[in-house]
């Protein structure tokens, strides 16, 4: 393996909110600069910011489209190879509506510029990782989306994503249940009927997985090292664990895209942004895990 440090491309986020500044700080960090060679993409000067008529703490069509325009050229970075991975600050979803951007949030952009059909959500908090089902909609829905089909294919996806893009070797993944007890046999439900078929199929194509387990413990013995990955079956229930375990830890990775994208998991701050108060520490752990996985 070559001594030299990756570059890690760095997204501002949305100018009025707290991105710039967690940047500036993050890339002057001893541990960042010694783990990679950044290289920022969008404004981080105060003054620029002003200039540019961007209303600080408040949403603006304005910011969105700098966030956007942001995000294009680091992703055209990474697509011609000057960059090894992308780390996100955070854009504001109202923002890119605003600014008649066609997307709702990362993700959805990232595969929008990629032409990645399906990217994968994976949380890393200290020695924990939690895939997601689902993310982005109505719990109800969620429910309706935990099938036989979408189980067994986001286990072969998380097990080969971990193997290709995270040098995990033969990962054992559990799959989180749904209902309290993992539903006891029907008796709080029967939506976990479909995870061991799925989980059965998944084997056949060489998958190591287990569930349902309940999601009191399944979390918990994924940290302890039971597990090496969880399989979150809506959007909250990994959330919760990961950010219950450490909230400025938990870092966000988008795999299966033709590069490797992690970012903090928080959002735009507007009530703190400009006050010099924002915690960069997400932001630092964003970029050393980006350094450590591309």
């Amino acid at each position: 393996m070559s001594s030299k440090k990756p570059r890690i491309g760095i997204t501002a986020g949305d100018p009025a909110g707290i991105g710039p500044e967690i940047v500036r700080a993050a890339i002057t960090n001893a541990d960042v600069l010694d783990s990679c060679e950044p290289v920022v993409f969008g404004t981080t000067n105060p003054d620029e910011i002003h200039r540019l008529g961007i209303p600080v703490g408040k949403v603006s069509a304005r910011g969105g489209e700098l966030a956007f325009k942001a995000i294009e050229e680091a992703v055209r970075a990474a697509k011609s190879g000057a960059i090894d991975a992308i780390a996100t600050a955070p854009i504001n979803k109202e923002s890119l509506n605003a600014a008649g951007v066609p997307y709702i949030g990362h993700t959805e952009i990232l595969a929008g510029l990629t032409g990645a059909a399906d990217p994968l959500t994976m949380f890393e908090t200290l020695s924990l990782r939690v895939f997601f089902l689902t993310r982005h909609v109505p719990l109800r829905r969620a429910c309706d989306m935990v099938t036989e089909e979408r189980v067994y294919a986001y286990l072969v996806r998380c097990s080969a994503a971990m193997k290709s893009q995270l040098g995990t070797g033969e990962p054992l993944i559990a799959v989180a249940a749904l209902n309290p007890h993992g539903g006891e046999h029907g008796m709080f439900g029967d939506e976990e009927d479909c995870i061991p078929p799925a989980i059965e199929r998944a084997k056949r194509d060489g998958v190591r997985a287990v569930g349902p387990v309940s999601a009191d413990s399944v979390f918990h013995l994924a940290k302890i090292g039971k597990f090496d990955a969880v399989l979150s079956l809506y959007h909250d229930q990994g959330h919760i664990a990961c950010k219950t375990l450490d909230f400025a830890r938990t870092i966000s990775l988008t795999l299966q895209l033709p590069f490797l994208r992690t970012s903090v998991d928080h959002g735009t701050a507007f009530d703190i942004a400009g006050t010099g108060t924002a915690d960069p520490l997400s932001m630092i752990e964003a970029i050393r895990v980006a350094a450590k996985y591309r």
